[in-house]
C-alpha cells in the first residue's frame, strides 16, 4: 500500500499503485468490482452511458474512490464526462486519454478540465519526456501518462516510427515529475510480474496494465472456442476494432495504430492480481526494500534490471 497526496488537486489517495488501462476490453466496472477488494485502481473506459455509470455507482459505492472517469479531448468528451461527473459527486477521479500529448490543443484542454473540476485529480497522456510532464503538471494536471509505442497490442512505433523505450521514459519522466511534487503513470511495456517490478524500481509512482489483465472473466466479449482453445479478444483502442465499433471506422487520413489479437481464456482475474502482488513481494525481498516505494532508491537494481529486461 502506498499514500499519495496529489500536487494540484490535493486529493490523498491510499492504496496498492496498479491501474487496469482504460481500454473497453479490461477497463470494466467488473473489473472494477475485484480490483477495490485489493484497493486497487480501475481507469473505466469512456464508452459506458450516463446511465451505466449511475447503475454502477448506486450497486457499488464502494467502488467509486478506486475508480477514474475517462475522456478524451473532443469537445462530446468533455461534456459526457462532466454529466458522469456531476451526477455521481463521489467520482473524484478523471483520466485524460489520448494518444498523443505533444499539442497545445491537449495542454489547452488540460487547462480547461482542471477550472472546471478545481478538487478532482486529474490523469493526463501519453508522454514520453521531462519536458511534457512538467508542461502537463504546470498546466493542472497531477499524474501524468508515461509510454508511447510500448503497448502489446500498440502498433505504433511500426507504422509511425515514433516511440521511446519504455524503461528509459520511465526513469526521465519520474525524475521531472517528482522534482514538480507531481506523480507518473508507467503505461504499457509490461507482460510479467518482473516488469511491473522494473516500472516501479525506474521511479513510477503507479503502473497501469492491459494486456496482464487481458482474457479474464471481468473483461468485455464473449470466450470464444477456436482450435479446441478457449480465447477472448483484446485490442488497441486505436485498433480497426476498436475505431469501427466506436466512430464506424478509422479516418482516411490516419493508420491504425493498433491491433487486435486473441488472448488465452484465464478466468477469475484475482488469480492475476495474486501472482502480480506476490512478485512485488519477492521482488522487495531480493532487493532489501523494506516498502514498495523504495524500489526506486536501489539504484543497483535498476542498472541490472536495465541489463537484463524483456519489455523494458
Amino acid at each position: 500500500m502506498r499514500t499519495f497526496t496529489f500536487r494540484n488537486s490535493k486529493q490523498t489517495y491510499t492504496g496498492i499503485p496498479i491501474i487496469v488501462a482504460n481500454m473497453d476490453t479490461v477497463g470494466t466496472f467488473e473489473m472494477a468490482q475485484v480490483m477495490t477488494k485489493y484497493a486497487m485502481f480501475t481507469a473505466i473506459h469512456k464508452h459506458y452511458s450516463l446511465e451505466q455509470w449511475e447503475l454502477f455507482a448506486s450497486n457499488h459505492p464502494e467502488c467509486l474512490e478506486h475508480v477514474a472517469v475517462s475522456s478524451g479531448s473532443g469537445m462530446s468528451d468533455f461534456e459526457k464526462m462532466t454529466r458522469i461527473i456531476e451526477a455521481i459527486p463521489l467520482i473524484k477521479y478523471i483520466c485524460l486519454d489520448v494518444a498523443n500529448g505533444y499539442s497545445e490543443y491537449f495542454v489547452e484542454f488540460v487547462k480547461a478540465v482542471r477550472i472546471r473540476f478545481p478538487k478532482h485529480t486529474i490523469m493526463a497522456g501519453n508522454v514520453v519526456t521531462g519536458e511534457m510532464v512538467e508542461e502537463l503538471i504546470l498546466s493542472g494536471a497531477d499524474i501524468i501518462k508515461v509510454g508511447i509505442g510500448p503497448g502489446s497490442v500498440c502498433t505504433t512505433r511500426i507504422k509511425t516510427g515514433v516511440g521511446y523505450p519504455q524503461l528509459s521514459a520511465v526513469i526521465e519522466c519520474a525524475d521531472s515529475a517528482h522534482g514538480l511534487k507531481g506523480h507518473i503513470i508507467s503505461d504499457g511495456g509490461c507482460s510479467c510480474p518482473g516488469d511491473v517490478a522494473k516500472a516501479f524500481g525506474a521511479g513510477a509512482d503507479f503502473v497501469m496494465l492491459g494486456g496482464m489483465f487481458a482474457g479474464h472473466d471481468q473483461c468485455a466479449g464473449e470466450i470464444i472456442e477456436k482450435n479446441g482453445k478457449k480465447v477472448k479478444l483484446f485490442y488497441g483502442m486505436s485498433s480497426d476494432t476498436a475505431m469501427k465499433k466506436h466512430v464506424g471506422g478509422v479516418a482516411e487520413y490516419r493508420a491504425s495504430e493498433g491491433k487486435t489479437v486473441e488472448v488465452p481464456y484465464r478466468g477469475d482475474v484475482e488469480d492475476t492480481i495474486r501472482d502480480i502482488l506476490g512478485g512485488l513481494r519477492s521482488t522487495c525481498t531480493y532487493v532489501g526494500a523494506a516498502k514498495l516505494k523504495e524500489l526506486s532508491r536501489r539504484t543497483t537494481f535498476i542498472r541490472v534490471t536495465q541489463q537484463h529486461s524483456t519489455a523494458y
